[in-house]
């Protein structure tokens, strides 16, 4: 009777965690989906400048709502569509070539957001003045590697340029866009967060609410 017992309890938690991997996959790949339709809605600029688009909006919420492993996963699996030459980036740009661009680094410095906001957030136990500080420090660390980049990259194709250069084209004009869409973020993610990990991980809503 007792192995009987056991028997079902493995197969159940089993199912169980085959259908929190479903999950899983299912919220990033629907992640990856939406950072590429914000990444859509853009406003073409000029070159040098860099297009002003949703994707701060979208890492943002990402982040807040998947954590760091999951969120960052999503991220990672956006920049692999666009690697492929699928059209996920502003403009439907997309290719390897792109990537590496002038400000493909702003691209790739996503990937350093996406973990230092879930990490921050979870550090605070889901409290807003930690998702305000992850949201800050990962837009920090994109805004420097991205200007590191395109310093580098720009050097190379077409000449030298100065640091305050850079940031007037590519940093200073999106500080005030890019500070209302992360506030457009914060509610969606407080809101959303318990039902998202709810439904990842049981336990997880177990863990916040006695937290």
């Amino acid at each position: 009777m007792e192995n009987k017992q056991t028997t079902q309890n493995g197969t159940a938690g089993a199912v169980r965690t085959a259908r929190a991997r479903a999950l899983d996959v299912a919220y990033v790949g629907m992640a990856a989906a939406v950072l590429a339709v914000c990444s859509w809605i853009s406003v073409p600029m000029p070159k040098p400048l860099v297009s002003f688009t949703m994707q701060t909006f979208a890492v943002a919420l990402i982040a807040g709502l998947l954590g760091v492993r999951r969120g960052t996963a999503a991220v990672a699996v956006w920049l692999a569509l666009g690697a492929l030459g699928v059209p996920v980036f502003a403009g439907f740009n997309g290719g390897i070539a792109y990537m590496l661009g002038s400000t493909g680094g702003y691209l790739w410095g996503f990937l350093l957001w996406a973990p230092m906001e879930g990490f921050l957030f979870r550090l605070g136990k889901g409290k807003l003045p930690l998702l305000i500080l992850g949201m800050a420090a990962g837009l920090a660390l994109c805004y420097t590697f991205g200007t590191a980049w395109f310093m580098v990259v720009y050097a190379r194709t077409t000449g030298p340029v100065a640091l305050s250069t850079v940031l007037g084209w590519c940093v200073l004009p999106y500080l005030v866009p890019d500070a209302v869409k992360l506030a457009m973020a914060v509610p969606l993610i407080l809101k959303g967060r318990k039902h998202v990990r709810s439904r990842i991980c049981p336990l997880c809503a177990i863990h916040a609410q006695v937290s």
